[in-house]
């Protein structure tokens, strides 16, 4: 392989942050501008043109549900990940106080862990943040240990972004609803590249067991949280997944929209590319699993054996499927962006939503990474199997930012 220094790309550069926002996708994009050439009208109003928006979002409904293994009226839609995620845990929680505890981990999407530390602060809930281990897991047993006859609520995320550690959440939701507590999963990360079905409760648990062919994770849980740009949908939509029988608490008030759970007029044309993007990636998300797990597997293969000082984090193979992330002793990760942006690569140092911050990762940190380390960090994240050609010369420019870093560092004596 030549260690020749990559050139700048002359065209767009190729895409590898989807855990940021997925490409949107032709079908979403189609229903998009469908939606908006049907003309302005509120959903809520009882003229045709109304009745016609109406019909817009319930066709999306529809399908977001039935992409996800829902039923229809178990769907909420939202602005986004962060609403549904806030809704979920505050409004499940003061509409459902069983007792004044909440469960979280330590690598929750800030949109969980906010929401749990709002309870805490404005409504005197006692919050437990469960550590993980050096893959970023939570074990069955750590969780059981902390449950109390109080716990009203427990959120474990599907999967974490930054890091692509998968979570065995039916099992670990077997355990707290054994306690009587309610599960809220986020899988605004998972379910757009994993076989999500929020119906079944009963299937088997991992990536493997996905792919064969069933469901995965039949999470057993009570809510579920997705976003639409996930999918390849456009931003500014989301829904949270919510058993019938539960009550919620809203956060929004006025008109009574999404069953009187989440007041206000609904974006329609959003709404209806989400709901296009989403059954155009049911339609093929166990195949390109497969497709995206062997190109993940060769290009780690390939980064640990010829970037000095590498390492993987996360789960070696509890992973989504088209997820890679390292840190790199002694790299700036801010430094690999710009080097890999200039050779036509747009990547990740971590979490979109923590960017611009100076202060390394909580999940890195949490995984048990010095703050050094951690702000070496940089995440890969495609959206389709990468080139033979496009694997090269990403471990080319990390192997020369790393052997430049290497040759700068002060030799021990």
């Amino acid at each position: 392989m030549s260690t020749t220094e990559p050139t700048r790309a002359p065209h767009a550069p190729r895409y590898l942050d989807a855990a940021a926002t997925a490409p949107l996708r032709a079908e979403a994009r189609a229903a998009l501008i469908d939606a908006l050439d049907a003309g302005a009208a509120n959903p809520s109003s009882v003229h045709s043109a109304g009745h016609r928006a109406r019909m817009i979002v319930d066709e999306a409904r529809a399908r977001v549900a039935a992409g996800l293994g829902a039923r229809a009226g178990e769907l909420i839609f939202t602005s986004g990940g962060t609403e549904a995620n806030n809704l979920a845990v505050i409004g499940l929680a003061l509409a459902n106080p069983r007792g004044r505890h909440v469960v979280t981990t330590a690598v929750e999407h800030p949109s969980v862990l906010e929401s749990c530390r709002y309870l805490e602060r404005v409504f005197g809930f006692e919050l437990t943040v469960l550590d993980v281990d050096g893959t970023g897991r939570v074990s069955a047993e750590a969780l059981a240990a902390v449950l109390r006859p109080d716990t009203t609520l427990v959120s474990i995320g599907l999967a974490n972004g930054e890091v692509g550690t998968v979570q065995p959440v039916p099992e670990l939701a077997a355990v707290a609803r054994l306690r009587g507590a309610l599960v809220h999963t986020d899988a605004v990360q998972a379910a757009p590249s994993l076989p999500v079905s929020f119906g079944s409760a009963d299937r088997a648990s991992g990536p493997d067991a996905t792919i064969a062919g069933d469901g995965w994770p039949g999470p057993g849980v009570d809510a579920m949280t997705v976003a639409s740009h996930k999918f390849g949908g456009p931003q500014g939509a989301g829904a949270l997944l919510l058993r019938g029988h539960l009550r919620l608490e809203p956060l929004l008030h006025g008109g009574g929209q999404e069953r009187g759970a989440r007041s206000g007029t609904e974006n329609v044309a959003a709404i209806a590319g989400f709901g296009a993007a989403v059954r155009a990636c049911a339609a093929d998300v166990g195949s390109r699993a497969l497709e995206l797990m062997r190109s993940r597997d060769a290009f780690v293969e390939l980064v640990l054996a010829e970037v000095p000082g590498a390492r993987l984090t996360g789960h070696p193979s509890e992973r989504l499927p088209g997820h890679a992330s390292f840190v790199i002793e002694g790299v700036s990760g801010e430094s690999l962006l710009v080097a890999l942006d200039a050779a036509g690569f747009a990547v990740s140092s971590g979490s979109a939503c923590a960017a611009g911050k100076d202060e390394p990762s909580p999940t890195l940190l949490a995984l048990g990474l010095s703050p050094e380390i951690a702000q070496t960090a940089i995440r890969f994240t495609f959206p389709a199997p990468l080139s033979e050609t496009d694997l090269a010369r990403v471990v080319a420019v990390l192997r020369l930012e790393a052997s430049a870093a290497g040759a700068a560092r002060p030799r021990r004596m």
